[in-house]
């Protein structure tokens, strides 16, 4: 089919908004994202994880947007006129897709690169001669990706804890809230534990993973994670929901998974409302 002009405005349930569109001509299709927090994001290292993810198709950010890439119709990886390497084509296409989930996965990548970091230095010693920085864990990420809700990543030696601030206005919907995560966290354990496991096997890991899914924790006064970070300790709003991503949840090969559910949550646990 022959191209045709775009003016498309797409938005989120959390406010990101993208637009598709073709200013120059039809064959030249332009994608921008608006996300509310990416000036937190680039600060944990958003621009290079964007840069290796969309490389040659970046360009100046649309007035109005953060970030912009175009794709020229006639210049799609493969030959065009063999229609060869449809693999390649897939691959952008799925990328492409994926444009909030890698502008969002920075301070989760940081926070997985920092416990593993982390976990190296603290076999050096034992828990009571660990110094402090490898006790106390890294930085507290913030990502303040709606109006009075944000994320918290922490890493530690034997763990990287995610921590969701929210606010539901109805009993109902809390208990919803954290069902949601406890379930999903769940799920994404089965995911991660096939990257190990086959046939029977995953079956038994299966049921393993729902039981030993980590726990989700509710608090309605900040955790213990955020006692330092500042406006915090004198809030009387929202609540907290954190849960611990640690071994074998954290495993190297899997842990793109995990950040990919803890980026898709913060949309999808609002909209179970």
């Amino acid at each position: 089919a022959a191209p045709i002009s775009i003016d498309q405005v797409v938005s989120d349930f959390d406010g990101v908004t993208f637009h598709l569109s073709t200013p120059e001509k039809k064959s030249k299709i332009l994608i921008s994202i608006s996300v509310k927090c990416y000036k937190e994001l680039l600060q944990y290292g958003a621009e290079d994880v964007l840069q290796r993810e969309y490389g040659q198709y970046i360009v100046s950010p649309e007035a109005g947007y953060d970030f912009s890439i175009q794709v020229d119709l006639e210049s799609l990886p493969g030959d065009p006129v063999n229609e060869t390497n449809v693999e390649g084509k897939e691959d952008l296409v799925r990328r492409i897709s994926l444009l909030k989930r890698n502008a969002m996965a920075a301070p989760f990548e940081k926070a997985f690169d920092e416990f593993y970091r982390l976990q190296e230095e603290a076999s050096k010693f034992t828990r009571e001669s660990a110094p402090e920085g490898i006790a106390e864990g890294g930085e507290v990420m913030a990502v303040h990706y709606r109006e009075e809700e944000a994320i918290y990543i922490k890493a530690s030696h034997d763990r990287v804890t995610v921590i969701f601030s929210t606010i539901f206005r109805e009993e109902t919907d809390r208990i919803f809230g954290k069902v949601f995560l406890q379930v999903s966290i769940a799920a994404v354990n089965c995911v991660q534990y096939k990257h190990l496991m086959k046939n029977q096997e995953f079956v038994d890991a299966r049921r393993r993973a729902i039981q030993n899914a980590p726990q989700v924790l509710y608090r309605n006064e900040p955790p213990l994670e955020l006692q330092n970070v500042p406006g915090l300790a004198n809030s009387s709003k929202g609540e907290y929901y954190s849960h611990a991503i640690s071994p074998p949840n954290a495993e190297k090969k899997a842990y793109p998974t995990s950040k990919h559910f803890e980026i898709t949550s913060t949309t999808t646990s609002k909209h179970q409302k």
